[in-house]
C-alpha cells in the first residue's frame, strides 16, 4: 500500500510539474506564465516532497520534507507578486485579451512611479483618528 501511494504521489507531483513546464511554453504573456509556474510547480515539488516522506518513513527525512514544504508554500506567491511586479513596471507587454489592468490607471510609465490613490487624501493626524474612533467612526 505504501508503494502504490508514493507511486501516485511522484507521478502526480511530475504531472503537474509538466503541467509547469508546458503553460510556460504556451502561454501567451508574463502573468499567465508566471501563474502556471508558480501554482502548479509549487503543487508539483510538494506531491513529490511527500512520496518522498513517505518512501522513506524516516522522521528527519519528514521534519525535512514538511520544511520544504513550508518554505515553499509561504515563498511561491511571493515570488510570483515580485516578478510580476517587475514585469509590469519594466514595461513587459500583456497579452491582447487581457481584459483587466487594475494598474493602469495608477502607473506612469514615464517617472516609473505607482500611486497608490491614497495621495489625494489628506494625512490625518492620530488625535484626529481617535476622535472619529471614540465617535464610533471608522
Amino acid at each position: 500500500m505504501s508503494e502504490l501511494l508514493v507511486s501516485v504521489l511522484l507521478l502526480a507531483g511530475a504531472a503537474f510539474m509538466v503541467v509547469a513546464a508546458i503553460g510556460v511554453l504556451r502561454l501567451p504573456d508574463l502573468p499567465t506564465r508566471m501563474h502556471a509556474t508558480t501554482k502548479a510547480s509549487a503543487l508539483g515539488t510538494m506531491m513529490t516532497m511527500a512520496g518522498v516522506a513517505f518512501h522513506f518513513e524516516d522522521s528527519t527525512v519528514t521534519a525535512r520534507v514538511v520544511a520544504i514544504v513550508i518554505f515553499i508554500f509561504l515563498t511561491a506567491p511571493i515570488a510570483a507578486h515580485v516578478i510580476g511586479r517587475a514585469g509590469y513596471l519594466t514595461g513587459t507587454k500583456l497579452w491582447a485579451g487581457t481584459i483587466k489592468d487594475e494598474l493602469q490607471e495608477r502607473y506612469d510609465p514615464k517617472t516609473h512611479r505607482l500611486s497608490s490613490g491614497l495621495e489625494k487624501n489628506e494625512p490625518r493626524t492620530s488625535s484626529a483618528r481617535s476622535k472619529d474612533l471614540s465617535k464610533g467612526q471608522k
